[in-house]
């Protein structure tokens, strides 16, 4: 769930993956604190699991709130909510922004309605979400209203539509992740990609066993982005430098991929590979490990036509493209 302000008015948007057909969890009726939960200080402080990139709440959660209790009133509210955010350096960076107003009337009124009966039909495919929301009341106490559900287990539309009419002032933002740096945004390249060819050789241990066809279509810049491999995300390698290859640098390249031989059988973990391909994003991939095996995979582009094909690589070819 991100929060975004498009012209004074916030838009409330709600993502997350494919769920359908679970009933909300049954809602603590027992009422709210009517003396809040302390002084508002922050949503740092106070929502710290909102510093975690990509949290979000579920309706189901916010739905089994206990109700506003009718001795808490409020007169401002805050929603916390991420969003990404672009830096001057080309970079992005997930944020973590607190929002406020002090025009709560609509919104108390719906969120005073009941739950609409549960009950089956068609419902959309995602997974419900909702704000991190708060209220305040006049000495600085804050509460978590529960949020009445539709049939579907998802925010009733009044709810939403008053939301999506909260005129809202960012208080403050803070990053919580960098997703993209200023080295990656400056080559072109994205911040994380996949080991394909640790994929590949995991689900197919014998791929086809020829020399490459060629490598870089003619006519066509050459980006270069090398990666190494996250020991927090096995699999997942982390940028480390980029280029659009020079011609020079192209052709040696090139030529050594050309004149790559059958794959040789290896089990070596490799801890850094690139990911050499057209710059405007167009097959073939050619995957190049760095170390370890030094095999080579190009994927797409090539005949017939989507096939993998694997070579062997070595580390002069290795050395060509791990230079800065």
């Amino acid at each position: 769930m991100f929060v975004r302000t498009v012209g004074g008015r916030v838009a409330v948007v709600l993502v997350g993956l494919a769920l359908v057909g679970c009933a909300p969890t049954e809602k603590d009726t027992a009422g709210g604190d009517p003396g809040g939960q302390g002084s508002w200080t922050s949503c740092a402080e106070v929502a710290p699991e909102m510093t975690t990139a990509g949290f979000m709440v579920t309706a189901k959660d916010a739905g089994a709130l206990p109700p506003l209790d009718d001795g808490f009133s409020p007169v401002a509210l805050v929603i916390c909510g991420q969003e990404t955010q672009q830096r001057p350096d080309g970079g992005q960076d997930r944020v973590l922004t607190e929002r406020r107003t002090d025009e709560v009337d609509d919104l108390i009124a719906s969120l005073r309605l009941p739950d609409e009966p549960f009950g089956a039909g068609p419902c959309t495919m995602e997974l419900p979400g909702a704000p991190w929301l708060a209220l305040i009341d006049a000495d600085g106490r804050w509460t978590r209203p529960g949020m009445p559900l539709d049939r579907c287990g998802k925010l009733r539309p009044e709810v939403k539509e008053a939301l999506a009419a909260l005129p809202m002032t960012t208080v403050s933002t803070r990053v919580v992740a960098e997703l993209v740096s200023a080295g990656a945004a400056a080559a072109g390249c994205s911040q994380q990609w996949k080991d394909m060819i640790a994929v590949e050789t995991t689900t197919n241990p014998s791929p086809p066993r020829k020399a490459l066809p060629e490598p870089f279509p003619a006519g066509r810049q050459i980006r270069l982005c090398v990666y190494e491999l996250l020991k927090s995300a096995p699999g997942t390698g982390n940028f480390v430098h980029g280029t659009v290859l020079p011609p020079e640098r192209r052709t040696a390249i090139g030529q050594a991929l050309w004149g790559a031989g059958p794959v040789a059988a290896c089990t070596e973990q490799a801890s850094r590979f690139a990911l050499l391909r057209s710059t405007s994003g167009e097959d073939p991939q050619t995957y190049v490990e760095l170390d370890g095996c030094h095999r080579i995979m190009v994927v797409g582009g090539v005949r017939p036509s989507g096939r993998t094909v694997m070579a062997q690589g070595d580390a002069a070819l290795a050395g060509l493209i791990d230079k800065r």
